[in-house]
């Protein structure tokens, strides 16, 4: 009886350890790595976290993709913001910012986006630069606040037609990812998710490997791809991905962003195109490339630019192309300002 007295005392005794370890890190990580943004109130008590760099019009405004947050746009950011505004958040759910109180879908992330630029001051003209998810709700943004908005860039965008409902193959890999997300949960309350994290980013890995396998070959494919893609990151941003992917909330907004996906392709598959204003559909040269009609779908003034050497993330790729297809963009929209604010272009 005793023996078992002590294992129940050593286990209360460990976890208690381990939710004090992942509450005392989470206020540090706050403190070290949330310094250089701002957080913006959009109302019923939630706060979206953004970085501002650069200055002039037009401002670039970064979405990213479904799981990602600002950070996913650092290199581009940095270099954009040398010859205009830049702007790149948190959505609600992930990383900086409140917990998300609707679904993820593109008209109410875009609600919530217009919100924070119109309450930050962060204001129009507005070159959208969206990633795959986020460039479905930069499409939203766009169809719903036109006159706001001088041009886009679809960096690899979302397709609907290959997810569900209208992919049906695409929801068992739906499904994997909830039941990830309901083993990552509880072990981000206790801690465990900040050690592996932080094994991965910031020492050997030993750990996450291990925490990996014994979680099954789908685990350790998704941390073999999360390598792959966060160690194109600029290195200096890993302990912050790492700070990201240690808080509960992170999988709790992770979920919500999944179990909106059959909304979201409902949503945007029968979204009107976007009139007048042009668009950039970067599409990776692994991929097959959108058809015309596919194009047309999008917008009236649509261009597609393949990236050779990139897969889905081609702003970790080929940065320099995805600058340089901003840079083009922010050019084309100078002209038409030029005549009533010479000043407002601050191109180099």
């Amino acid at each position: 009886m005793s023996t078992a007295l002590g294992v129940v005392l050593a286990l209360t005794a460990a976890i208690a350890a381990g939710f004090l370890y992942q509450l005392l890190g989470s206020r540090r990580d706050l403190q070290l790595y949330a310094r250089p943004g701002r957080w913006i109130s959009i109302g019923g008590g939630s706060r979206l976290f953004v970085l501002e760099a650069g200055s002039g019009e037009p401002t670039v405004v970064f979405e990213s993709g479904i799981g990602a947050t600002n950070l996913n746009w650092r290199r581009i950011q940095d270099s954009v913001a040398q010859f205009t505004g830049t702007a790149s958040y948190d959505r609600s759910g992930l990383g900086w910012s409140s917990p998300c109180r609707t679904a993820r879908t593109p008209s109410n992330i875009a609600a919530e986006l217009h919100e924070m630029l119109g309450r930050g001051g962060i204001k129009p003209p507005y070159v959208l630069v969206g990633h795959s998810f986020g460039g479905l709700v930069m499409r939203r943004y766009a169809l719903e606040y036109p006159e706001e908005v001088a041009g886009l860039v679809l960096v690899d965008p979302m397709r609907c037609e290959e997810w569900p409902p209208l992919d049906p193959a695409k929801q068992s890999e739906l499904e994997r990812g909830r039941k990830l997300i309901q083993i990552a949960s509880p072990i981000a309350r206790c801690g465990l998710a900040r050690l592996a994290v932080t094994s991965l980013f910031c020492r050997s890995g030993a750990l996450s490997g291990q925490l990996a396998g014994a979680a099954g070959d789908g685990a350790r494919h998704v941390l073999d791809r999360v390598k792959t893609e966060v160690g194109k990151m600029p290195r200096e941003v890993w302990p912050v991905v790492a700070a990201h992917w240690s808080r509960p909330a992170f999988y709790a907004g992770m979920r919500k962003h999944i179990e909106s996906i059959p909304d979201t392709v409902r949503e945007m598959h029968t979204a009107e195109p976007i009139q007048e204003i042009p668009v950039l559909v970067l599409t990776p040269a692994k991929a097959k490339p959108l058809s015309e009609e596919c194009l047309r779908r999008i917008g009236n003034r649509v261009e597609q630019v393949i990236a050779p050497a990139s897969a889905h993330w081609i702003h970790l790729d080929e940065p320099e192309l995805v600058i340089d297809s901003i840079r083009a963009m922010v050019k084309s929209a100078c002209p038409a300002r030029m005549a009533t604010d010479p000043l407002s272009c601050a191109l180099d």
